[in-house]
């Protein structure tokens, strides 16, 4: 006689993202994969440039964007079960309004200067 076991499959807990991009379908993986990976790679930008204070020369630019979409991969697998999208939106967000007040703030002390 014959058995058959049939092994339970425990599909990975994804996150919202991944789940939405339809990552669970193996024929969708890919496909969810680079587009996380632009996503990944643009927060990613957006949060240095907003937090890093002060201007590099382009050499030193191109090696760290260079390094930083080769980082950006590993980021991306991991990005399938951890928030690192949403984690790198609430930063990009923060980073943002934090500039927006640090603007205001120049902008009023500057007028009030010139009073």
């Amino acid at each position: 006689m014959l058995t058959v076991l049939v092994a339970n499959t425990v599909s990975p807990k994804l996150t919202p993202i991944a789940e939405w991009l339809g990552a669970q379908d193996t024929d969708n993986a890919v496909f969810a994969f680079w587009i996380m990976y632009i996503i990944v790679n643009v927060l990613s930008v957006i949060v240095f440039n907003l937090g890093f204070a002060r201007k590099l020369p382009l050499l030193k630019n191109v090696i760290i964007y260079g390094l930083m979409f080769f980082g950006n991969m590993f980021m991306t697998f991991l990005a399938f079960a951890l928030p690192i999208i949403e984690s790198l939106f609430i930063a990009a967000l923060v980073l943002g309004i934090y500039k927006l007040q640090l603007r205001r703030h120049q902008r009023t002390d500057t007028t009030e200067q010139s009073e």
